[in-house]
């Protein structure tokens, strides 16, 4: 841990579902964080709402993001570990597994949503602060949730900062993913614009996973469907990087980690021959039986698309957009015969992002518990609204939002639609940094929401 930095966890006690106060509880935790020099100050508390759902707070270290060494500047910062997630009282496959039904596992999830979420931080904020309004920083859902908190409890606020995830207030999971789709389309196509020879490298491991069984280290097998869950990763700064090197070092010709011959550096220059050659090459060798994925490939795809330690992103996705306007019904699913770029026996392959798929549970060793209760959620009608509008119109607390034009995940027009709807807000839209630019930045994202939301930006 970064030795300017002192840290207190707390633990707290709170009702699983909050409309029966003596029932059933859970444990939520939360870290505080303070600049040593300044622990001994009455500071003003900021709340971080982590983004997911179903993510855990950062732990801070030396290589903490930018934006906690500044807003210790001036504020005690609290990571909360949203319900379920980190050491509060987390749902895992093995937790999931211990209910006896689907319904009951269905409706113990049920109470994991935002408006559990916010009524967690506000009793937290009671025992910490007592009647004193507090100031939160949202990243990505962490702003889904401001918007319930200002819907909910407004007068436990100060000032609200949102990066990259100021939600449709009306938009249903329909909506999100009807403008999500051409989204990633366009970006995976940026992608191999970049790394030309990534496309030609996907489609091949394509075509190896159609022609043959090829397991994962856990016993899962991997299939083209679950490949292009890869796809996620390029809504990120870093994003098409991290591919690429994953990519890189995917095939094998011999099984024992023999670069393949038909792979190209990213710095070569090739001619438009050689190119035509290595894509006949590729298509004629796409299922030799000589030509394997190596195991450091296969052991990060477990790792990157298996939701051992986040399973509620895959169970809860979809939840977020339920607000009693019918059932969400796999929307990304249903969505996806629209699109016929998308099909998996396209080329290029169109991998896919934050969508999640019924399948899943069935393919996904971490997920396989939750099948039957993720379904019930899917097809559940009453979900209750997250946000009050009329509430949000007449808005007072300050709401300073970074839009981020190329979001990947979170649609800058639905976003904009938002910030025109609700009270006090200033937003600032940049295409100089994607969805990850809170951290990517290092302190300058929350400087400038701070000094919007002060009114000197």
């Amino acid at each position: 841990m970064n030795p300017s930095y002192i840290t207190v966890d707390h633990l707290f006690t709170v009702p699983l579902d909050h409309s029966t106060p003596d029932g059933e509880t859970l444990q939520v935790f939360a870290r505080e964080v303070a600049d040593r020099s300044r622990a001994d100050e009455k500071l003003p508390w900021l709340l971080y709402l982590q983004g997911g759902p179903g993510g855990k707070s950062p732990r801070p270290s030396a290589a903490s993001p930018g934006w906690l060494a500044h807003a210790l500047k001036t504020h005690r910062v609290l990571l909360l570990d949203q319900r379920g997630t980190g050491r509060s009282t987390p749902v895992t496959a093995k937790a999931a597994a211990r209910f006896r039904q689907p319904s009951q596992l269905a409706a113990h999830l049920a109470h994991f949503r935002a408006d559990s979420i916010v009524a967690d931080a506000e009793l937290i904020r009671r025992e910490l602060c007592g009647d004193t309004p507090w100031e939160t920083l949202g990243q990505s859902y962490g702003g889904f949730l401001t918007l319930t908190y200002l819907s909910q409890a407004p007068e436990g606020l100060k000032a609200c900062y949102v990066a990259g995830g100021l939600p449709g207030l009306s938009a249903t999971a329909d909506d999100v993913y009807a403008r999500t789709y051409p989204r990633v389309g366009d970006r995976v196509r940026d992608f191999y614009a970049r790394y030309p020879e990534d496309a030609r490298r996907l489609r091949r491991i394509a075509d190896l996973l159609t022609a043959q069984d090829i397991r994962l280290p856990d016993g899962d097998r991997l299939t083209v469907r679950r490949l292009r869950t890869l796809g996620l990763l390029l809504g990120m700064g870093d994003g098409f990087e991290r591919l690429h090197w994953l990519l890189d070092e995917a095939l094998s010709n011999d099984g024992n980690g023999t670069p393949d011959a038909t792979s190209t550096d990213v710095t070569s220059t090739t001619t438009a021959s050689t190119e035509t050659t290595l894509a006949n090459t590729t298509s004629a060798n796409a299922t030799s039986t000589d030509t394997t994925l190596t195991d450091t490939f296969l052991y990060q795809v477990m790792s990157l698309t298996g939701f051992t330690d986040n399973p509620l992103f895959a169970v809860l996705q979809e939840t977020l957009y339920g607000q009693g306007a019918g059932p969400t019904a796999w929307s990304a699913s249903r969505a996806l015969a629209s699109f016929p770029d998308f099909t998996e026996d396209a080329d290029p392959l169109l991998l896919t992002g934050e969508m999640i798929y019924p399948w899943m549970f069935e393919d996904i060793r971490g997920l396989r518990p939750f099948a039957q209760a993720a379904d019930l959620l899917a097809q559940r009608t009453d979900w209750p609204p997250l946000y009050d509008h009329a509430r949000l119109a007449s808005n007072t607390i300050p709401l300073a939002a970074v839009v981020y034009h190329d979001d990947m995940y979170v649609d800058a027009g639905l976003s904009l639609e938002t910030a025109r709807t609700v009270g006090a807000t200033r937003v600032w839209v940049t295409n100089e940094w994607e969805h990850d630019g809170l951290s990517a930045s290092g302190d300058h994202v929350l400087a400038r929401l701070m000094a919007l939301a002060a009114g000197r930006a």
